[in-house]
């Protein structure tokens, strides 16, 4: 009787273990299925600012001045590259067009030969823009380009188109029209009163579709623009810089986010990238500091990689961490200072211009936090499999693409 009652218990055990085993390996197989759509979705947010490579071409800006002659002149900031390859804002990414290669050889033109270039493309432009005054559209002529040297080719160059024109006396409105085939711009108007020797400016229009700006008054002198006034245009310039335009900065802002699950790391961090790229940022636009972008460029890139291959070292801050991270945005800020200057900034309102550029700056940074947040961190309770999964080779996605971007601008800025 004890023998069929060992080999009872025994059996009873063998399928005991046989049940857990094959329970450890459903729930092993639940669990990696669980950790692999958890990743997927970490590499999603991540490649979601992959197609803003800096290989994207910036919204034209348009300023139209009208004086009290009846003059009109045009200043139209935009990549004569992407008119002339007929790459608009379908691109995210220049390098997704068919004419990428055509585009490519434009870029490293230098002035006199990309103007040529342009010369045949006179009539095609000056066909596509219209500027109308009470609905009459208004002839307009070629005036002078201006055409920036090379420069660092993966960053567009700005290139200046001025046209001419006059309006009628006793107009009341203008409206302007840039057509989508030639990309996103914004558009402003200056009333200038040259008796008086004054001049005001509208806000900005943002217009992406196929349509006319809204009317923009000549019947009265545009009010001074105000501290409150200027806010929408340079929030959304500060905000869209970043998001979706600003892979650098997302890049290091996701870098900074991984390294802990925890908030206080993340806050301090923050924090310090906040004053640092705030200080280079004023004083940049002020015209008080200006450092060369072949300093820049190569450094920002190194601020993405050291940050991603710190989070590979460390689970935890440093205590050269947040000196690096205060130091590294000091160099964004003067990235930030650039695209703003590139922008304009209303005169008598340098400082409001700047506080709500760096507000939409603010608001970007936060949303793409948030963002990460609930679409990583959240699903990840156990900070051992978020270290796995997440941080480590997320980190080491954003370091290699840091480094590469780092040698890649040595190279161009001090070997080509």
């Amino acid at each position: 009787m004890l023998i069929p009652a060992i080999v009872s218990v025994i059996s009873k055990k063998a399928r005991d273990a046989v049940l857990a085993s094959d329970r450890f390996l459903y729930l092993s197989v639940i669990c990696l299925k669980k950790t692999f759509r958890k990743f997927s979705l970490f590499l999603i947010v991540i490649s979601l600012g992959l197609p803003a490579y800096s290989d994207v071409v910036k919204p034209a800006l348009v300023e139209i001045s009208v004086f009290s002659d009846g003059h009109v002149g045009i200043e139209i900031r935009t990549s004569i590259e992407a008119l002339l390859t007929k790459i608009d804002g379908r691109y995210q990414n220049t390098q997704d067009a068919p004419n990428s290669e055509q585009y490519d050889a434009l870029r490293v033109l230098g002035p006199d030969e990309l103007r040529e270039q342009f010369t045949s493309f006179h009539p095609t432009f000056l066909g596509g823009v219209n500027l109308l005054a009470d609905g009459v559209s208004i002839p307009l002529q070629m005036d002078v380009i201006e055409i920036a040297p090379p420069g660092y080719t993966k960053v567009p160059r700005a290139s200046v188109i001025r046209l001419v024109g006059k309006v009628p006396r006793g107009s009341t409105s203008l409206r302007w029209y840039y057509p989508p085939r030639f990309g996103d711009h914004a558009v402003r108007v200056r009333q200038v009163d040259e008796d008086r020797g004054e001049y005001h400016w509208s806000s900005y229009q943002w217009i992406k579709d196929y349509k006319l700006s809204e009317p923009f008054s000549l019947t009265e002198v545009f009010a001074k623009p105000t501290f409150w006034s200027v806010g929408s245009s340079y929030v959304t310039a500060g905000f869209f810089h970043i998001v979706p335009k600003g892979l650098d900065h997302v890049l290091f802002i996701l870098g900074v986010f991984l390294i802990s699950m925890r908030l206080r790391p993340l806050l301090l961090q923050i924090t310090m990238f906040t004053i640092a790229h705030s200080l280079t940022l004023s004083l940049g636009v002020l015209g008080y500091l200006n450092i060369p972008p072949q300093v820049v460029e190569p450094l920002i890139a190194l601020s993405i990689a050291y940050v991603a291959f710190e989070n590979l070292a460390s689970d935890r801050l440093s205590r050269f961490r947040l000196p690096v991270i205060f130091g590294f945005g000091l160099l964004h800020g003067l990235g930030f200072a650039s695209v703003l200057a590139e922008f304009g900034l209303p005169k008598g309102l340098y400082l409001a211009a700047l506080f709500w550029f760096n507000v939409g700056v603010e608001f970007a940074q936060i949303g793409l936090l948030v963002a990460a947040y609930l679409g990583i961190t959240v699903w990840f309770p156990c900070p051992e499999l978020y270290r796995r999964y997440v941080v480590l080779p997320g980190s080491l996605v954003i370091g290699g693409v840091g480094t590469y971007w780092m040698v890649e601008r040595i190279f161009y800025f001090y070997f080509s």
